[in-house]
């Protein structure tokens, strides 16, 4: 089945719009969702809508509030949230173009793929796309969807263009919160050079699909062998024994060592200096005869 695109517009820069489609670059796939059971019956739990001291209510007394205070609300009706929702648009326009770089990664949210929409679409789409790479510049705008509006940001990709939704200013805490608090000092320069040596020796391209979530991969397992022992227990052997926990006092020089694996030969230990043989006891000078 073809994926459903996100959304359906065009991408406007300056006089130039460009028919595209967007689509959703990430699913979520690896999560395992659970549902409460009663155990006796083996039915599933379903929760009813109740107020304390009245008990389960109708849907249609239901209405929206705004907590301004505690236990106070600001009540609001469907209609009126509706009237001040953002009317879709079906153009995203550039406004605005910063370096590649220049967004903090606080700021990315979720990604998309834009495709052009059309083949008369295809060459301005690729002179934007060109563009943005030659430039190493990502362009910026507000895409209005489903009642709101999300800033995005615009950059190439390979042979396409990627939209990512960024958080607002208000959604993102500053680092210095809580980073402020850590001490201003360099790293032992001896320490440096070892961890960057371990870092040079792990260093190889990302491939994402060497990675997975054992945690996930545990409960699939363990969800089989529950299908195939009919309900009865099971306990799920651990794969790896639990490490041993030492104490906090580590000697960071030898940690290093170990990790990257010094296989430099040791400095040879310094001679001591030779000593000096003592010296021959001199003859006794000859007296002249007078």
């Amino acid at each position: 089945m073809a994926a459903r695109a996100y959304w359906q517009g065009q991408i406007r820069l300056a006089l130039v719009s460009i028919p595209v489609e967007i689509y959703p670059a990430t699913r979520s796939g690896a999560a395992v969702a659970f549902n409460q059971i009663h155990e006796p019956t083996g039915k599933r739990i379903r929760y009813e809508k109740v107020v304390q001291g009245v008990g389960p209510v109708d849907s249609d007394d239901i209405i929206k509030g705004y907590e301004v205070s505690k236990g106070n609300y600001v009540l609001l009706e469907d209609e009126e949230i509706e009237a001040v929702k953002i009317e879709s648009r079906k153009t995203l326009d550039l406004v605005q173009f910063v370096e590649a770089d220049a967004i903090d990664v606080l700021y990315y949210e979720k990604p998309y793929f834009v495709l052009p929409a059309d083949d008369l679409a295809e060459e301005a789409y690729a002179v934007l796309r060109d563009a943005l790479r030659e430039t190493r510049k990502v362009g910026l705008g507000q895409l209005s969807v489903r009642g709101r509006e999300q800033l995005v940001s615009l950059k190439p990709c390979g042979k396409g263009l990627i939209l990512e939704i960024l958080r607002y200013a208000d959604e993102v805490t500053k680092a210095q919160t809580y980073f402020a608090s850590i001490p201003d000092q360099k790293a032992d320069p001896d320490l440096l050079d070892l961890a960057t040596a371990i870092i040079d020796k792990k260093t190889a391209p990302f491939r994402p699909e060497e990675f997975h979530d054992r945690y996930v991969d545990a409960l699939h397992r363990l969800i089989e062998k529950k299908k195939k022992a009919k309900g009865k227990r099971v306990i799920e052997e651990e794969d790896e024994a639990p490490s041993a926990r030492g104490g906090n006092v580590i000697d960071l020089m030898a940690a290093l060592k170990k990790s990257v694996g010094d296989t430099a030969k040791p400095a040879p230990a310094k001679k001591a200096p030779a000593r000096k043989a003592p010296a021959k006891p001199r003859a006794p000078a000859k007296r002249k005869s007078a």
